[in-house]
């Protein structure tokens, strides 16, 4: 995994707290499940990348 698609996939997880977080501070259950789903996306993207680094060791 290169350290750009790390900081890339850590961005976009902190960003999608971020999201969830103003959604549950502004009770708006649109923009808490857009965060939450920025989360799982950037979770998702670290593991591909991680099972990638496994085949190539």
């Amino acid at each position: 995994m290169g350290l750009g698609d790390k900081i890339d996939n850590k961005a976009e997880e902190l960003k999608g707290k971020v999201k969830e977080g103003a959604g549950k501070a502004t009770d708006n259950p649109k923009l808490e499940a857009e965060g939450h789903g920025d989360q799982v996306k950037g979770n998702v993207k670290q593991v591909g990348e991680k099972i990638k680094d496994v085949f190539k060791s």
